[in-house]
């Protein structure tokens, strides 16, 4: 496997959805907000047209890993929250939200949310991923 995050894309006539796994840490937004869209059940699991492109925009933003990401048919995306936010959560991680540049290993991304490792110890570095102290 390549170090390299794999998005996948979930095309739907007003919307298309990513989603990039090793990024999801299970905060169960999505499932909650739109279950008629995010089903872990079905295959696709993400059905962009199972909800107004506006409703399922609004969903995606609650994702805090930034794991799920949108554009619109139109070419819209999410405009990153001004000023950025940064809060360490109580096991340690930093949930950070606004306009980023987020360096890794391949390089910058710009992101407008994510959840960083504060102990180090993630795989998937700077992104946490579960496996040390911040992330149990």
């Amino acid at each position: 496997m390549s170090g390299r995050s794999e998005k996948k894309a979930y095309e739907g006539q007003s919307i298309t959805v990513t989603f990039e796994a090793r990024r999801c840490l299970h905060a169960a937004e999505c499932v909650r907000g739109l279950p008629e869209v995010f089903d872990t059940a079905k295959r696709p699991w993400i059905q962009p047209d199972g909800a107004a492109a506006d409703r399922l925009a609004e969903v995606v933003r609650r994702c805090p890993s930034g794991a799920l990401q949108y554009e619109l048919a139109d070419g819209g995306t999410e405009t990153p929250d001004r000023p950025a936010r940064i809060v360490r959560g109580s096991i340690g991680q930093l949930t950070v939200r606004g306009e980023l540049s987020v360096e890794t290993a391949e390089g910058p991304r710009a992101e407008t949310r994510a959840i960083l490792c504060a102990c180090g110890q993630s795989g998937h570095q700077p992104y946490c991923d579960h496996s040390g102290p911040c992330g149990e």
